[in-house]
């Protein structure tokens, strides 16, 4: 989008939410220099990262941090690959991975995070999908069928080994274009599909700073997540990084009572989770006001923030929470912020700079519509204020992605004109906030995770007591929804036969929680299946507690 485009000069329906867009990036930009060079040359001793845990906490300083960078991506160009040849990272939530992850940036690779959560199975997918030239593998993460010969295997010692050893590079000298990371989501046909984003998505983060963040040098910001999400990445790492702020990450037991000890400890400013944590904070963890004297606000995305649980954190810390709306194709572009009214039950407005519509859906109300060719033959309509369609970006937007990785079919069907749509139904109100209405495809969101139905379902069909199955969304509670497999068994259903064999085959958070035994799926009169429908099958069953709630 030019610098200069204004709400005037939007088509009716557009909604901008500054008189200046977002100015196009440089033309020339790497992610990795961009937020790791000026702040080592400015500030080298000041601490850029803490890694805690159960030992001592980890502290590099951008100084060591931009040397162990330029070191490891000098000893990744030596290994001969060429540029934008990507380079898987299965490594354990630890400084190993941060670094080979923005080395293989700064060396003009394109990193591939994925989670230490898969299985060997899952993994495997995405080394064979991606056609990965690398992978850089932790020894208690192995795959179980060793990687083609043409795939180099680095160990996590030789990883350490370059970035202690190696020659320095320079940072590559990539064009804002150039692919930069390739970060799997689900698709939906089945299989996850790698989104590609290019150098460009780090100067179109740039909304968020004060959009959403409110950041500046001197904050502290801790992530919860884990270190291959694009909600850690980027909000944990590269943003705090851009601003010259200090990161903070954690890699010990998952207990809701840790984090007040670290916000205390380290003196955080900004925590970053999603608000199922917050709610499980408020439930399990023991804090007092004294010790949250440093924190100024919390954010949220993932999921939608219930209405009790921002009331609650409020309550109980006298500190905001700024819910964000994103994905991993634009990351969060709808968000509350420092200064902004929030309307609880409404992520936010969309950021300063950003350009976001309410389109015609034109089928999603049609249960007997053939999705994939209305969305394509479907005319772009934008939507008045009020009334509900899909939200959408427009595709000039420089932090969305380049497009799917070898999947046209699918990126064809979230573009619509000028527009891209990412499948949620919203509505846009007089005041400029968004409100999400569900989604028009099927892609689910339990526990903050964007979850293919269809990838569960092809695991759990093989398994021989299925004849049909179909996954969907079960309440568990104020705001919280677990995954439940609604099967139509050969003879009688065993439930314990199937979690196991759910275990064995998806990593965690794709497992069901339930299976809900039915004599048919519910379905149009054409065979379409009305996911929808699914929670109305359970009467008497209630949904597992959840431990953790």
């Amino acid at each position: 989008m030019l610098e200069g485009d204004n709400e005037k000069n939007q088509p009716p329906g557009s909604v901008v939410n500054t008189q200046t867009l977002l100015p196009p990036p440089p033309p020339r930009l790497n992610i990795a220099r961009y937020c790791i060079a000026a702040q080592a040359a400015a500030h080298p001793d000041k601490t850029a990262l803490i890694v805690a845990g159960s030992g001592a906490p980890q502290q590099v300083s951008y100084g060591a941090l931009d040397l162990a960078v330029r070191r490891l991506a000098g000893g990744l160009r030596k290994l001969g690959l060429p540029q934008g040849a990507r380079l898987m990272v299965r490594m354990d939530n630890d400084v190993p991975y941060i670094l080979t992850f923005f080395a293989a940036l700064a060396a003009g690779l394109v990193p591939l995070p994925s989670a230490a959560a898969l299985t060997s199975e899952e993994a495997e997918f995405l080394l064979a999908d991606s056609e990965a030239a690398a992978i850089a593998l932790s020894d208690d993460l192995a795959l179980t069928h060793s990687p083609p010969a043409f795939v180099r295997v680095l160990t996590e010692e030789e990883i350490k080994r370059l970035a202690a050893s190696a020659e320095p590079a320079d940072y590559a000298d990539t064009q804002a274009d150039d692919p930069a990371f390739l970060i799997y989501t689900s698709g939906t046909v089945g299989r996850p599909k790698g989104v590609l984003h290019g150098h460009r998505v780090a100067w179109g983060r740039r909304p968020m700073y004060q959009g959403w963040y409110g950041i500046t040098g001197d904050d502290v910001v801790l992530h919860a997540g884990a270190f291959n999400w694009t909600y850690t990445l980027g909000v944990g790492l590269i943003d705090p990084w851009a601003n010259g702020a200090t990161a903070v990450l954690y890699n010990g037991p998952a207990d809701p009572a840790v984090w007040p000890q670290l916000f205390e400890r380290f003196g955080v400013t900004i925590f970053a989770t999603v608000p199922s944590l917050y709610r499980r904070i408020l439930k399990y963890a023991s804090f007092h006001r004294d010790g949250l004297k440093t924190l100024r606000h919390g954010l949220t995305a993932g999921e939608a923030l219930p209405p009790a649980v921002l009331t609650a954190w409020q309550a109980a810390t006298g500190t905001p929470l700024y819910e964000a709306l994103g994905m991993s194709e634009i990351s969060t572009y709808i968000s509350t912020g420092p200064g902004m009214e929030a309307k609880p039950g409404s992520p936010g407005r969309p950021q300063p700079g950003r350009r976001v519509a309410i389109l015609d859906p034109g089928d999603a109300d049609d249960e007997e519509a053939d999705e994939t060719s209305a969305a394509v033959a479907k005319p772009v309509r934008e939507l008045p204020a009020g009334a509900i369609g899909l939200l959408a970006v427009h595709r000039s937007d420089p932090g969305l992605m380049l497009g799917y990785w070898r999947r046209p079919e699918e990126e064809a069907l979230v573009y619509r004109g000028e527009w891209f749509c990412g499948g949620d139904l919203a509505s846009i109100d007089a005041d400029g906030y968004v409100w999400f209405h569900g989604r028009h495809d099927d892609i689910l969101n339990p526990m903050g995770y964007r979850l293919s139905p269809l990838e569960i379902e092809g695991v759990l069909a093989h398994h021989p007591m299925v004849h049909e199955v179909a996954v969907g969304e079960l309440a568990a509670g104020e705001g919280v929804h677990i995954l439940a497999a609604f099967v139509v068994p050969h003879g009688a259903g065993d439930e314990r036969q199937l979690l196991d064999w759910s275990k064995d085959h998806l990593a965690t958070y794709k497992q069901p929680r339930m299976v809900v035994f039915v004599d048919h799926l519910p379905r149009t009169r054409n065979g379409k299946l009305l996911r929808r429908e699914l929670p109305h099958r359970i009467e008497d069953v209630q949904p597992p507690s959840l431990r953790d709630d």
